[in-house]
């Protein structure tokens, strides 16, 4: 089994490199397999002050997720004993009730997305709140177990958004402060990359996009690197999958070729938003790392 090098030391402007990051005994890095399951709330939320659904060709694209692509990405998931972080708006939740306790009993985590996946730069904190809370409410009705952690979509919070999820107890996946989990103004975050989302390579919803998509072969090379870079630096590599767009055949093996290679990995962390989450909050106040949004 290949391993990776020792984790980089790079120079601090305060002072002496820090440590690296103290993972579980025997591992020098971790991955992290996270699936918005976003379906067709996007555009729904976009839409929403018309009361048309648009045109068929995007909402069907977004349907491709819950019919089929979803099965697609549990099978590679499975098949190589991976548990994932599966973040659902509620409203997704409310129309599939089947979804979070299927999800859960595999053996996957379930996680905040949004109630209607509200894009944060539309809304105010009060709209925010509504939505945390109509969606816990939802998670705990269907699955028995409140959710652990939260993803903003769009990736973008306020500090008052920010904290409403201190308030909650509630560890983020949405901001890209560092290499490792850190806590920033007391919330817990587990950081994502946008070298390490889908979207971003593969989604074309009409004519009037910006560019094609990347070819699958191409993306499997990309996040082959990122990943081998990441794990040399000791760090967690989060890959962002969406249902709709990572659950073709194509992307879906862009995940199973991924997942093959940091399998091989013996000192690579395979795990789930909440057990890294846990892991970070039962280390020693002088192994975990500490910000403020208002300084560095």
């Amino acid at each position: 089994m290949s391993k990776p090098a020792a984790p980089l030391q790079t120079a601090s402007p305060a002072g002496p490199a820090p440590m690296p990051y103290a993972w579980p005994a025997g591992k020098a890095s971790a991955a992290w397999i996270s699936i918005d399951v976003d379906a067709d709330t996007p555009l729904l939320w976009r839409l929403r002050e018309t009361g048309d659904d648009g045109y068929l060709s995007e909402r069907e694209q977004r349907q491709y997720g819950l019919r089929a692509g979803l099965r697609h990405l549990l099978q590679v998931l499975a098949r190589h004993e991976v548990r994932a972080t599966f973040f659902v708006p509620g409203l997704i939740a409310a129309r599939q009730p089947a979804l979070l306790p299927d999800l859960v009993a595999a053996g996957h985590e379930v996680g905040l997305h949004g109630f209607a996946h509200e894009a944060t730069r539309e809304i105010s904190t009060e709209t925010f709140g509504e939505a945390l809370e109509a969606s816990l409410a939802t998670f705990v009705a269907q699955t028995g177990q409140r959710p652990a952690g939260f993803r903003a979509p769009g990736w973008e919070l306020t500090r008052p958004m920010h904290a409403l999820l201190r308030a909650q107890g509630l560890y983020d996946s949405s901001l890209a402060g560092l290499d490792h989990p850190y806590t920033l103004d007391g919330v817990l975050e587990l950081p994502v990359s946008w070298n390490r989302e889908d979207t971003a390579r593969f989604k074309m919803t009409g004519l009037d996009a910006r560019c094609p998509p990347t070819s699958p072969v191409v993306v499997l090379q990309e996040w082959l690197f990122d990943w081998e870079a990441c794990a040399a630096a000791g760090g967690l590599f989060t890959l962002t999958l969406h249902d709709w767009v990572s659950g073709r055949p194509g992307p879906a093996r862009v995940l199973d070729q991924l997942l093959s290679r940091i399998r091989q990995d013996e000192t690579a962390w395979i795990t789930t938003g909440a057990d890294l989450a846990a892991h970070d909050r039962q280390l020693a106040p002088n192994r975990r790392t500490a910000f403020s949004s208002a300084g560095p």
